[in-house]
């Protein structure tokens, strides 16, 4: 078990807050960390949003940023190790590979697969670039239901 300067991306969301029936909002400011920047970006649009539509939260916005940071980890060599050292149980966290495909996306692969590229029929459809599935013009009206 060694230490290490690990990378992290530390969102700050600056907020002021005002309890019900009040007019003056005290300011306050939270950080969380997240590993990767995309994660902290998502996670700072999700909270501004939510945060926009609280009737007693003013989002401070020139505050509020993901800013790349390091901190000092404990480093394992082997899962192991984590193991050994736990006293709680631990497992492993899920790899993209590890996590199962939803009926909508076997169903697309498995479409996918059968398909050929547009490139080689000329642009005949249906057919695929890349991920994407290209269908034809179809016949078909859609009717579209919307909620009032």
């Amino acid at each position: 078990m060694d230490t290490a300067w690990i990378q992290v991306f530390v969102l700050t969301l600056s907020e002021c807050l005002a309890p019900a029936g009040k007019t003056i909002c005290q300011e306050q400011e939270m950080q969380l960390q997240f590993t990767t920047e995309a994660d902290c970006e998502l996670a700072k649009e999700q909270l501004v949003s939510l945060m926009d539509r609280a009737e007693d939260v003013i989002v401070n916005r020139e505050k509020t940023h993901c800013a790349a940071s390091a901190r000092q980890q404990t480093v394992f060599a082997t899962q192991e190790e984590v193991r050994q050292q736990s006293d709680t149980a631990w497992t492993a966290p899920a790899s993209d590979e590890d996590i199962p495909l939803d009926f909508a996306q076997q169903a697309h692969q498995v479409r996918l697969e059968n398909l050929p590229a547009c490139e080689e029929v000329d642009g005949t459809t249906p057919c695929k670039i890349g991920d994407i599935i290209i269908e034809g013009a179809s016949e078909r009206q859609t009717e579209v239901w919307r909620k009032e």
